[in-house]
């Protein structure tokens, strides 16, 4: 049944439950299925788009996406994603629907190193049972470190650990909208074709994972507030110690780090990547598709500190099957990922609870625009990013209380683990219970109608 008034502008956000690849999709028409032979240490690289139904079946054979082993004769709904399908032994696929691009490659160097990468994680792992491994991986952009992270966590998983993922790239939310930074200790193996799932916080999941530690940074890239962000990983890593000194095997089985691209400039970036070394006492650096900042890194970390400088940096080559992902591409994925956040998905559904709430009744506080930045608003702007969401949060030169008007229609809102007259540092660097949408804003009646997701308390 719809909801009235639940959808949101801009992003084509239906009053119904989506399904699970986010986006409306042309009537179905018959689709002839399609076979192809995988040899072993083969890989079918496909880029779906998210306005057509993908399927992949595995006939016969083993295959595996990011790590997860795909089950044989289940069909997984694809869409909306760019990936790789990978075999050990070689399999038969059966593949329905139609993609922007689709191949099979043999040049998969990069399994091997990345199964390797994860025997040296297994060794730390069995060596230091009180100290697991605490991994950071960084490069540019599209180089495959969220795959990278991805595979170790789902084959740390399989190998019985509880590893702990760290995502800091605020331009896409893991569990979580557009602006989320993450930490979750992940405990069961991940889904095929929803990743890490959707969150405990936005509603019940059918995956179970321990719920995640969000915090909320309303910038696109660290380098626009430099300060903010190294406090809220400063906050980020002392949350995160102290919960894994509460779960031995969870310390055991280590910490990865998922870092933005957006460091991987000298100018801006590395004085940050030296800063999460620090706050999380990393002691494997992972660089990927960048030789220069492996270098850099080696220079300062590596040979020349010596064999107790207790920090390893490795370079690792980009795979074949990395590919970019443009400005189009990342708005339909950030419009999912909040889609998902308040809907859910197929297997999924979510049905958010509509709220009307007094001017006086929430104090509201919104990120100024970074220096030279034109600032945005709602979450329907054409060029989404994450300063569109509007934060409870405030600090000297960084966020205004602002008082509600209908400009905030389309807005979402971080709700945060604070009272409302706590200092500007704590209200920053505090957790996030959950986020609203705004729907609409009665300036006449100075009241205002918000959307949540279906596991908040109120």
């Amino acid at each position: 049944m719809a909801l009235p008034g639940l959808s949101l502008p801009g992003l084509g956000l239906a009053s119904t439950p989506a399904p699970a690849y986010g986006g409306p999709t042309q009537p179905p028409t018959e689709q002839v299925a399609r076979r192809e032979e995988l040899p072993a240490q083969a890989e079918w690289r496909f880029e779906a788009a998210f306005t057509q139904q993908y399927t992949v079946r595995v006939l016969h054979g083993h295959a595996e996406l990011f790590g997860v082993e795909l089950a044989t004769n289940q069909p997984y709904n694809l869409s909306g994603s760019k990936g790789a399908i990978f075999t050990w032994q070689g399999c038969q696929l059966e593949i329905t629907g139609e993609a922007e691009s689709e191949y099979a490659a043999q040049e998969t160097e990069y399994a091997i190193e990345w199964l390797n990468l994860h025997g040296m994680l297994e060794t730390a792992r069995d060596d230091r049972p009180t100290d697991g491994p605490r991994v950071l991986i960084v490069g540019p952009d599209h180089v495959g470190k969220s795959s990278l992270t991805r595979t170790l966590a789902a084959r740390a998983v399989k190998a019985g650990r509880t590893p702990t993922v760290i995502s800091l790239d605020p331009r896409e939310g893991l569990l979580g909208p557009p602006s989320s930074l993450t930490t979750v200790t992940v405990g069961s193996q991940m889904d095929v074709e929803n990743g890490f799932g959707i969150s405990p916080i936005s509603g019940p999941t059918v995956t179970p994972v321990k719920t995640p530690l969000i915090y909320h940074y309303p910038y696109a890239s660290p380098a626009e507030r430099p300060a903010v962000y190294k406090a809220l990983l400063t906050r980020i890593a002392l949350s995160t110690m102290n919960k894994l000194e509460e779960e031995p095997a969870a310390k055991q089985s280590g910490i990865i780090i998922d870092a933005p691209g957006s460091l991987n400039d000298p100018k801006n970036g590395y004085e940050t990547i030296h800063h999460l070394i620090s706050e999380f006492s990393i002691n494997l650096v992972i660089s990927i598709g960048s030789e220069r900042l492996y270098n850099d890194l080696n220079r300062r970390y590596g040979a020349n500190k010596g064999p107790d400088s207790g920090l390893t940096v490795l370079k690792l080559a980009k795979p074949g099957g990395a590919i970019e992902r443009d400005a189009s591409y990342m708005k339909q994925l950030r419009t999912r990922q909040i889609r998902q956040y308040f809907f859910g998905s197929s297997k999924e559904s979510l049905s958010p609870h509509s709220h009307m709430i007094g001017f006086d009744d929430m104090i509201i506080y919104r990120a100024k625009p970074a220096s030279g930045e034109v600032e945005k608003y709602g979450a329907d702007d054409d060029d989404y990013d994450p300063s569109s969401v509007s934060p409870v949060v405030s600090t000297n030169a960084t966020f205004e209380k602002i008082t509600p008007s209908a400009v905030m229609t389309g807005s979402l809102i971080a709700i945060k683990f604070c009272p409302s007259n706590s200092e500007d540092y704590a209200v920053r660097d505090s957790a996030v219970m959950g986020y609203l949408y705004v729907a609409d804003v009665d300036e006449a009646r100075k009241k205002r109608r918000i959307r949540n997701g279906g596991a908040i308390e109120h």
